[in-house]
């Protein structure tokens, strides 16, 4: 009988304290992955602007801004990216920016990218991609209108 009443009050504990968790944002403000915490599935961010292509960042090469650890090919791409993260960081935190601007988030995948007035996006696929370029300027609109808010979505 004590067992079964101990059993009652820990499964009320247990409703209680969920039930009054504050709420928390549905997603990072960085995209990680489900399992992970390294940035943009551990490319280099810095690579996009020097070498105009995706490079896999190394674990010798690594920093943590946002929540999230960044890697990097090269201690000279690591330095430039510590000086000056916006510049070199993805927008919309490394999400897929057609899906933000479009009122959702994606993953990304390193190899659909563009550079656009001097800031890097990301896109979920080279075939999303190819709509994002339909119209650059007015995704970038919508997206900017969309960010952080649609992190809550």
């Amino acid at each position: 009988m004590n067992s079964r009443r101990a059993l009652l009050a820990c499964g009320l504990v247990l409703a209680v304290g969920t039930a009054t968790a504050p709420a928390q944002a549905a997603e990072d403000p960085v995209f990680t992955g489900p399992f992970s915490s390294v940035a943009i599935r551990g490319t280099d961010p810095v690579a996009y602007f020097s070498e105009e292509r995706p490079v896999e960042g190394s674990r010798d090469f690594a920093f943590d801004w946002r929540g999230a650890t960044w890697r990097f090919s090269s201690q000279a791409n690591l330095d430039a990216f510590q000086a000056d993260p916006e510049r070199y960081a993805p927008q919309y935190g490394g999400y897929c920016a057609w899906a933000v601007a479009n009122g959702y988030t994606a993953s990304t995948d390193p190899e659909a990218w563009t550079i656009y007035e001097g800031k890097l996006y990301l896109n979920y696929s080279l075939s999303v991609q190819a709509q994002w370029e339909e119209d650059i300027p007015g995704n970038v609109q919508r997206a900017d209108q969309n960010w952080p808010g649609v992190l809550e979505r």
